[in-house]
């Protein structure tokens, strides 16, 4: 694991693609409050202009007897630093019908305990990084366990409420919790064999047993060279990213290639067999760009709507 971590240095959210500044879309807990000046800004300015057309851009309000059926659920998918929750922000002041779960990653940050109600007794995140060899299954089980809980949320009242094809959009889901983050520990050799197949069961039977209710109906995959990841991760700056290395960037960029473009990853699931993936290009600077958001913004629409 030298090779991928640095066991000396502060533990890091970018194995999860992760900013603790997250915006304000949902949360399990709540919601969390943006400080990233450029995307609020862009928010602002494509309010502004596509106020009346986009932000409507799949329904309008209606009977919510049937809301609940009419919910799609899309996940975004991608490399640590490719863009991922900048690109969530984008969609969230894109349109109303667009609700985008985060990341549970306050839950792993501070785990509480079950006599001491609201004190965090351990922080499992900086502990999978201090020692992956002994935390990687750990972390891995309640990681997927709180995805799940976000997963089986049901949706907003509003949300409901809206005619047309409203969208729940969550950030990484049961599914690559397990085909990349998981298996890629499992390969690495910080998850033994006993585990893995004690993961993959209950895995199953959850997934299995919640159906539906957890089941996908469109991927997003953010794209880009494991190079550019490392180059973002360098330009942030972060202290906890110290510890990333570009191997480990390049055998998560292999496990999404073989998931979601190669189709050579065993999955288990049927549905998730012939899921629909939109593949964007996330290695231009999209941050900035409007043109290039735009972009995004009418592909995702329409990939919405082919759903």
């Amino acid at each position: 694991m030298a090779a991928l971590f640095n066991p000396r240095s502060k533990f890091t959210l970018s194995r999860l693609g992760l900013n603790p500044l997250s915006p304000q879309w949902r949360t399990p807990g709540g919601f969390l409050r943006e400080g990233a000046e450029a995307v609020t800004q862009t928010c602002v300015r494509r309010t502004h202009r596509i106020k009346g057309s986009s932000s409507r851009c799949l329904s309008s309000q209606a009977s919510a007897t049937d809301g609940r059926a009419r919910v799609k659920r899309v996940s975004i998918e991608g490399n640590i630093a490719v863009g991922k929750s900048t690109f969530a922000r984008l969609l969230q002041c894109t349109c109303s019908d667009w609700e985008v779960m985060a990341e549970p990653v306050s839950r792993w940050q501070n785990i509480q305990s079950g006599t001491s109600k609201g004190t965090p007794v351990s922080n499992l995140l900086q502990m999978m990084y201090q020692d992956p060899q002994r935390w990687s299954y750990t972390f891995q089980t309640y990681s997927c366990m709180s995805r799940l809980r976000t997963q089986l949320q049901p949706p907003t009242a509003r949300l409901l409420s809206l005619e047309g094809t409203p969208v729940q959009v969550y950030e990484r889901s049961v599914y690559s919790d397990r085909y990349i983050f998981a298996l890629n520990l499992y390969e690495l050799g910080c998850i033994n064999p006993t585990e893995w197949a004690i993961y993959q069961d209950w895995h199953g039977l959850l997934v299995e047993q919640f159906g539906h209710q957890v089941e996908l109906e469109g991927i997003i995959y953010l794209k880009a060279p494991p190079a550019k990841c490392m180059e973002r991760l360098g330009r942030r700056g972060r202290a906890e990213e110290k510890g990333v290395k570009l191997d480990y960037l390049d055998k998560l960029h292999v496990q999404h290639e073989k998931w979601l473009v190669e189709k050579s990853t065993e999955l288990h699931f049927e549905k998730l067999k012939n899921i629909p993936v939109l593949q964007l290009d996330a290695s231009v600077e999209f941050q900035r760009d409007t043109a290039v958001q735009e972009e995004f913004v009418t592909k995702v629409k329409n990939f919405f709507k082919s759903l």
